[in-house]
């Protein structure tokens, strides 16, 4: 059974910084490519940051310079760590596999309950 536990957001004001965890499941984690999604209001989930097995990564144009991604593989846990954050970054924010890192080709199908970032003044 797949299980993405994720956690760490809440409400930050802008030029903030937050640390997303995200719990995955060693039947997904330990042979797949990781990364991190959002979805703010009214518009489509997106892929914002990759990392390979072996610690390539990749973001969206967006959160470069901004945010890192990384993970231990000894705890099945990634992390996303956001700086800069701008009132744009609002979204609920998910982890899950990813196809391909180069491309940034993300997955469809079964998501966590997600962790909601607000960043507000």
């Amino acid at each position: 059974q797949v299980q993405l536990v994720e956690s760490g957001g809440g409400l930050v004001q802008p030029g903030g910084s937050l640390r997303l965890s995200c719990a995955a499941s060693g039947s997904i984690f330990s042979i797949n490519a990781m990364g991190w999604y959002r979805q703010a209001p009214g518009k489509q989930r997106e892929l914002v940051a990759a990392i390979s097995i072996g610690g390539i990564t990749n973001y969206v144009d967006s959160v470069k310079g901004r945010f890192t991604i990384s993970r231990d593989n000894a705890k099945n846990t990634v992390y996303l760590q956001m700086n800069s954050l701008k009132p744009e970054d609002t979204a609920v924010y998910y982890c899950n596999r990813v196809i391909l890192v180069a491309t940034m080709k993300g997955v469809q199908g079964y998501w966590g309950q997600g962790t909601q970032v607000t960043v507000s003044s």
